[in-house]
């Protein structure tokens, strides 16, 4: 199944380029999504498959993402021995999503009560702007219970060790990563508060979703 998507690992060079939490980041005009999928089908079964994707075609990953969901997660839809099987999905990102992805995510997992959704990401897209869609979307993420955090040195490792064709060569940090990460943590955090107070489905009739 992998084998249609992107291939399993990343050349070291690209995932620094696309994956670096600086605070201007010029040039990086594509969105990488690194993923795991999990699922337990009995207490002594568990799947996992993992891989990654980029923006293609002028589809954004997200999106791209939820068209292989059938693939990734067989029985996704379908009831087995009385019940529907519960995923577990984590990606890892090099921006986080845009207004209209995060919309859309919202509203397809607002129907999934069987599948899990966590979010890292490496920078904020567009979120500098107190009123931007962008913040907005991910609220609506939120409320739509995904966990969304900011990658750390500890996201990034596991990334490196997991995601990356290394050759046994050790994940070197690049200047700043801590501060950048808890910088943009706080942001993030900041952003998020407000979510409390809105309500999902109110922002989707507004939206006309």
């Amino acid at each position: 199944m992998i084998t249609k998507l992107d291939s399993v690992l990343l050349p070291k060079k690209k995932f620094i380029f696309h994956y670096k939490n600086m605070r201007w980041a010029r040039g990086r005009n594509e969105t990488y999504l690194c993923f795991v999928v999990k699922s337990r089908k009995g207490p002594d079964s568990l799947s996992f498959d993992f891989g990654h994707l980029r923006n293609r075609n002028g589809c954004h990953v997200e999106l791209l993402f939820l068209r292989y969901l059938g693939a990734l997660c067989p029985g996704l839809w379908s009831v087995t021995g009385g019940r529907m099987l519960s995923y577990s999905i984590t990606w890892f990102c090099s921006w986080s999503p845009c207004a209209n992805c995060s919309f859309r995510l919202a509203q397809f997992l607002s129907r999934m009560p069987n599948l899990r959704l966590r979010i890292f990401v490496s920078r904020l897209y567009f979120c500098d702007m107190e009123d931007s869609r962008e913040r907005d979307g991910l609220r609506m993420l939120k409320k739509a219970g995904v966990h969304i955090t900011v990658m750390s040195y500890k996201d990034f490792f596991y990334c490196w060790q997991t995601f990356v064709a290394r050759n046994q060569s050790k994940f070197k940090p690049w200047d700043e990563l801590h501060q950048n990460s808890v910088r943009l943590a706080r942001k993030l955090n900041r952003i998020l508060q407000p979510c409390d107070t809105e309500d999902l489905r109110d922002a989707f009739k507004l939206l006309g979703l």
